[in-house]
């Protein structure tokens, strides 16, 4: 019996030993971040396009920008929106770019669809209080 016991103390002890190991190294964190990212392929997707979509959008906004090129600029970045929303719907913010890059093509009422959506309960989550601020500013205006 009491070989039974300290079989039982050294297993807890190398068991205790193993844990504090795992822990000091950040192992369980570096595991559920490669599984976190596995299950956000989309949403990185989605983000690349986006960034991708907003350096055409400041492309076509610079003065610098031949008004030739404005429209081709803007129309590509509302692609660029879309396919972000297609990944990810819920993000406010892709439905504000998106309302912008219409906007720049005159496409006003769209452009408002696009705010409305954003401003909405499901998408609305994902703004800071001083975004969605900005958000109606640039609806109303």
């Amino acid at each position: 019996m009491k070989m039974v016991n300290d079989i039982a103390i050294q297993v807890g002890m190398i068991l205790f030993t193993v844990l504090m190991f795992l822990y000091m190294n950040d192992i369980p964190r570096k595991i559920t971040d490669k599984i976190r990212l596995r299950l956000n392929r989309a949403n990185l997707a989605a983000k690349r396009h986006f960034v991708h979509g907003a350096q055409l959008l400041a492309q076509a906004r610079s003065p610098d920008t031949p008004s030739s090129k404005v429209l081709s600029l803007a129309k590509t970045a509302a692609e660029e929106a879309d396919k972000a929303l297609s990944l990810d719907p819920k993000d406010a913010a892709s439905h504000i770019f998106k309302a912008l890059a219409l906007d720049l093509q005159g496409f006003r009422t769209s452009a408002l669809d696009s705010f409305d959506a954003a401003l909405s309960p499901l998408a609305v989550k994902s703004l800071s209080d001083d975004e969605r601020s900005d958000a109606l500013e640039d609806r109303v205006g």
